[in-house]
């Protein structure tokens, strides 16, 4: 137990045996193949199907579904890989309920969309186990060789793309391991049985990619060397830094963390049961970081947790499903509340002061003159992102609001330089979305080598 009254966090709440159970169980069921055709006959392949439409990957939904229904379950998942290289964690992660399957028709007529995203992994899944046959044949070695700088979902799409276009790519990562937010900022039960692991390992079984870990481009002359040894040189560097909550006692308060390094330490955690966790959680912030943090907490045993977003649920950026996912899991979302102050007791979190906000109309909220206090013995920050500036602005790039400005194609100001994915202007921070940023660069890269020759 902890030595003040007021900071109550320790490690092992739960029997050692309930924490694979509660944080991996969760997954969403995967479907059998009985169901997989069951559901893809409720398919009506519509013509000029909005499912695809409103892909950010442009898959042909419509085709690999009658593929599930005709039991070509390899064709569907080379439909779907060819558009989106990362289409499994995209079935797992992506927000389809408000993406394909919020227009698909069966939705619109009868009020339940063909379940899209399943059938997604399903097809993927199965082309992904060991020992499965390649998707993909690299093309012949064309002698190019382009850098990839970022191995997160725009960094890996783009690798893949290029490599099987027959370039050589050279994929650069600053942790440890590949796979940027999906290996380290998702929640486990999102990602179960390491399949963010398993998913890098197939795209990198198609050749041409070598790996280098562990290595941090933080200057400009860094960048100049890629360029001049490269043919061109793709930045998925996403958004390493975080956005604070610009409060005294932020940095030195025990039990005040950022969302991100929570969930990245559970995320390469080997024992769950080792890792403290407070009795009364607070998460400051309204997307899916602060509902993966906020239910992975409760998952490790946390007593009370709550997410606090300082306006309505309308404007969170969580989705309504992921919010329900949070109250299901015994979380409390609690709206119109801003931090002012942080309490601490003996160096510690004790509890958060919030200044009460109320809704002044046209999506405008503002101070009520009320307060309120919560206690807390963690506060887990998740109000956002922001990209690292340097070195992209010593080195010539043209960045906007801090994000690096690219054209439909991903070039950036610089000559030769690509970028995509979170650090770039635009979007709305999706897996989904990166993952087409670094495929349309891949594309534009190879055009511009064809272009040369």
């Amino acid at each position: 137990m902890s030595e003040s009254p007021f900071h109550d966090v320790q490690p092992g709440r739960l029997p050692a045996a309930a924490y694979a159970q509660r944080l991996q169980a969760t997954e969403t069921p995967a479907l059998t193949p009985m169901q997989a055709v069951i559901e893809a006959e409720r398919c009506l392949y519509c013509f000029d199907a909005p499912c695809q439409t409103a892909c950010p990957t442009g898959i042909d939904v419509p085709s690999f579904i009658h593929r599930i229904a005709d039991g070509n379950v390899r064709g569907a998942a080379q439909a779907i890989l060819s558009a989106n290289p990362l289409g499994g964690m995209c079935a797992r992660v992506c927000p389809t309920e408000e993406l394909c399957e919020a227009v698909c028709v069966r939705q619109t007529q009868q009020g339940k969309a063909v379940e899209i995203g399943l059938l997604q992994r399903y097809a993927v899944d199965a082309v992904m186990q060991e020992g499965a046959a390649p998707v993909f044949t690299r093309a012949p070695d064309t002698g190019r060789k382009v850098a990839v700088v970022g191995a997160g979902p725009a960094g890996l799409a783009c690798a893949h793309t290029l490599a099987v276009q027959g370039h050589a790519v050279t994929l650069i990562d600053a942790h440890d391991k590949l796979g940027g937010l999906n290996e380290y900022g998702l929640a486990s039960y999102k990602t179960a049985d390491d399949f963010a692991q398993r998913e890098i390992a197939w795209l990198l079984s198609v050749g041409g990619i070598t790996v280098q870990t562990g290595v941090r481009v933080e200057t400009a002359a860094q960048l100049q060397a890629l360029s001049d040894t490269h043919d061109a040189v793709f930045l998925g560097v996403g958004l390493g830094g975080v956005r604070q909550l610009g409060l005294v006692g932020e940095a030195k308060l025990a039990g005040v963390e950022d969302a991100v390094a929570f969930i990245a330490r559970l995320r390469q955690s080997s024992d769950w049961a080792t890792l403290p966790i407070g009795r009364r959680v607070l998460v400051i912030g309204g997307g899916m970081t602060a509902v993966d943090a906020a239910v992975q907490a409760k998952l490790l045993g946390a007593e009370e947790v709550s997410i606090v977003y300082r306006r309505g649920p309308e404007a969170m950026s969580a989705s309504q499903v992921e919010q329900a996912w949070a109250q299901t899991n015994g979380v409390m979302i609690r709206h119109g509340l801003a931090p002012e102050t942080l309490l601490g007791e003996s160096g510690a979190v004790c509890g958060v002061r919030f200044a009460c906000q109320q809704d002044q109309g046209e999506g405008r909220w503002g101070p009520s003159g009320e307060h309120v206090t919560l206690p807390a013995d963690m506060v887990l920050k998740a109000i956002g992102q922001r990209l690292e500036e340097a070195p992209w602005t010593t080195s010539g790039l043209f960045l906007r609001d801090g994000r690096i400005v690219v054209d439909a194609q991903g070039r950036t100001s610089l000559p030769g330089v690509w970028a995509g994915g979170d650090a770039c202007t635009g979007g709305r921070d999706l897996t989904v979305e990166a993952v087409e940023a670094g495929k349309q660069a891949a594309l534009g890269i190879h055009a511009s080598f064809q272009a040369e020759s």
